[in-house]
């Protein structure tokens, strides 16, 4: 009796809730509009945060209370309209002490045309200033700011972000962190993405051998070649380079499965991705960025290495190439990327 009293009731006042429609909607507005920047979700990834610029659109994020009473008629923020940066940090294993360091950083650079993905990888050792640690690896701060627990993907994440503007000199739009095993998973669900090599490389870690040219590579095989810089002739800028052949083959590869546009597939790959993915979405829109995103995988992504040297003393590392880095710098800032790479083709990587 109680359970038929109850249904009757729901019933009656049915009608009087409002389309669910139009909160969630009004509620996403006013969330991107705060000025505390939020990771939107957690779930898996890849060792490559690339990925995340097509998957940053995913809608399926923590409630949040509304800022503002009136949230049906707040207008949707203005989708934005200058270049977008976005900064991707691939995450190793947890070391020995339980931390994690960013072996990938790639800044993928949106220009206003929203004509293709600049990928510009930032070396692991080039030589930072670092809050409270003087000069030291860029990848060490992934680490630092994720301490105490040394795990907070978050708070790494801010933490090389603001490094990552000091050095460069851009705002960072969006961005996230993703793990080796993530790229495992991720691979997989996609059917594997192609590579194309320059060089054969023997893996220092398995021993396998992976050929000189394009090969289809499993998320074995993937995190396999994306982990190697010993015996590399260029070590770790050799594996920057791999990572941004990586990054633009998993891109093209959810491009050509529709992923962008659908999104019960986009929903379907990150959720089999694991439970290593932190996606920042700044204040940008959500479906704004995933659209953007699409626009820009239409084009042939460009590669480009941060131009650096080697510093010879310690601390080692590298440090910004004084004839070619203020150049490169500047036309990264002013949206010019186009016009360097152009007058620079040996500093672009080959992807094919």
């Amino acid at each position: 009796m109680i359970e038929d009293d109850l249904r009757a009731a729901f019933a009656r006042h049915e009608s009087l809730a409002p389309p669910a429609g139009p909160v969630r909607a009004a509620i996403d507005r006013t969330v991107v509009r705060r000025r505390r920047r939020r990771f939107r979700l957690r779930l898996g990834g890849t060792a490559l945060a690339v990925v995340a610029t097509a998957v940053a659109g995913f809608t399926a994020m923590a409630p949040r209370p509304p800022e503002t009473a009136n949230l049906l008629t707040e207008p949707a923020p203005p989708a934005p309209t200058g270049a977008l940066n976005l900064l991707m940090l691939g995450v190793d294993a947890a070391g020995p002490d339980n931390s994690r360091r960013a072996d990938s950083i790639l800044l993928v650079h949106i220009p206003v045309d929203r004509s293709r993905f600049y990928l510009v990888s930032l070396p692991r050792d080039l030589l930072v200033p670092l809050p409270g640690r003087g000069t030291d690896k860029l990848n060490k701060s992934f680490a630092s700011g994720a301490a105490p627990a040394k795990t907070d993907l978050a708070a790494g994440y801010d933490a090389t972000r603001q490094v990552v503007s000091q050095v460069t000199g851009v705002r960072i739009d969006a961005g996230a962190v993703l793990t080796y095993q993530g790229a495992r998973e991720l691979t997989d669900a996609v059917g594997g993405v192609r590579v194309c090599l320059p060089n054969r490389i023997r893996s220092y870690h398995t021993l396998r051998a992976y050929p000189a040219g394009c090969q289809q590579l499993d998320g074995a095989a993937a995190v396999d070649v994306l982990r190697q810089r010993l015996n590399m002739p260029d070590g770790s800028l050799d594996r920057d380079r791999n990572a941004e052949r990586y990054a633009a083959g998993l891109l093209r590869r959810i491009h050509e499965q529709g992923a962008l546009t659908n999104p019960a597939l986009l929903s379907k790959l990150i959720t089999q991705a694991g439970a290593g993915l932190a996606i920042d979405t700044g204040d940008i829109f959500l479906p704004t960025l995933v659209q953007v995103a699409g626009k820009a995988a239409t084009g042939e992504p460009v590669a480009v290495g941060l131009p650096v040297r080697n510093v010879d003393r310690p601390p080692y590392g590298f440090g910004l190439d004084p004839a070619l880095a203020p150049g490169f710098l500047d036309a990264l800032r002013a949206d010019r990327l186009d016009e360097w790479t152009a007058a620079h083709p040996d500093q672009v990587v080959e992807m094919r």
